[in-house]
């Protein structure tokens, strides 16, 4: 949880996440549907996949290994959380180097190249301060002191107990250490969302696919997000319901289900609903329809009701797209 996320982000999360799962075992023969609604508003979500997958991976070997190069077997696990387990959890000998440390050393050597070619050379520099003995209590101190004193912005120079061995303090220029390349600004993608509401207050979803951003997670219908959406376009992929002249009619997919679809009115709610991601900033437009109560969901998608939506494996985007169809 903790990867390209703060503590203060991940402490509900991570409290409710173990309450839930306390084992490795509960978390292993848990469905990935009630994974990822634990989840749910805290990005990242390959990160809940595989650790959904690693818990798998571990339960059937009937324990963690407990060295690096095992450890890199497991799905999910990287070099530096590789490196912090064995670290941590089993005293071993190795180097884990998060963004903390990255900076830290960067700051300490004065590394000139920039990030991400200076990744190598940074490891390697940490690899020659980290001790054989207590490796996992100096890993953590090492973040610790990243975290709360040798900070991205104003380091606390007067009480880091590095400051006399450091060379970037000593070019009084710390701040710009670790040197980064300048990331190029990702394209503004756009798209819609088809928010279809029943008259008894339920919403029609789906879920993503398990690959790809916000693999696996619920969402409404929507267009793809691209570059060159076209608004009056955007109907065109407005999902179709089957219609049904009677009530309690069958599921949509049935071999008994008509294939005649209900007549929908979308309406497009003012406004838009924007959302960043790592590589891009996303507009959507949201369209709006209100559906009878004896409407079936199209084959593949299913309704929640509105005390559904709050469990749900919603992330924060359709959560704003939902409060943004619901606000009138």
């Amino acid at each position: 949880m903790l990867q390209q996320t703060t503590v203060k982000a991940v402490a509900p999360y991570y409290l409710r996440f173990v309450a839930q799962f306390p084992s490795v075992a509960e978390l292993a023969e848990a469905d990935i549907e009630d994974v990822l609604k634990l989840w749910a508003g805290l990005g990242y979500y390959a990160r809940a996949r595989n650790l959904h997958a690693c818990a798998k991976a571990v339960a059937a070997r009937g324990a963690f290994p407990d060295c690096e190069e095992e450890l890199l077997e497991l799905p999910g696990i990287g070099a530096y959380t590789a490196a912090a387990i064995a670290a941590i959890a089993f005293d071993r000998k190795a180097t884990p180097v998060d963004g903390n440390v990255e900076r830290v050393v960067a700051r300490l050597f004065a590394v000139e190249q920039e990030l991400p070619n200076a990744k190598s050379a940074i490891r390697k520099l940490a690899a020659d301060l980290y001790p054989a003995r207590r490796p996992g209590d100096f890993a953590q101190a090492m973040m610790d002191l990243g975290a709360t004193l040798c900070t991205p912005k104003t380091p606390a120079c007067g009480h880091c107990p590095f400051a006399g061995a450091c060379a970037a303090h000593a070019l009084g220029d710390a701040q710009a250490f670790p040197r980064r390349k300048k990331k190029p600004e990702g394209r503004l993608r756009r798209g819609a969302a088809f928010v279809a509401i029943r008259a008894d207050g339920r919403v029609v979803v789906r879920r993503r696919a398990a690959n790809g951003l916000l693999g696996g997670m619920t969402e409404v219908p929507t267009t793809e997000w691209s570059t060159d959406f076209v608004v009056a376009h955007a109907i065109t992929n407005a999902p179709e319901f089957p219609r049904s002249d009677r009530e309690g009619a069958p599921e949509a997919g049935s071999e008994t289900s008509p294939k005649v679809a209900l007549k929908v009115s979308w309406h497009r709610v003012p406004g838009v609903v924007t959302h960043v991601f790592t590589h891009f900033r996303l507009e959507l437009i949201v369209l709006r329809a209100r559906l009878p109560k004896s409407a079936r969901a199209p084959e593949g998608m299913h309704w929640i009701d509105r005390d559904g939506i709050a469990g749900a494996a919603l992330p924060s985007l359709m959560r704003k797209v939902l409060a943004h169809a619901m606000a009138e």
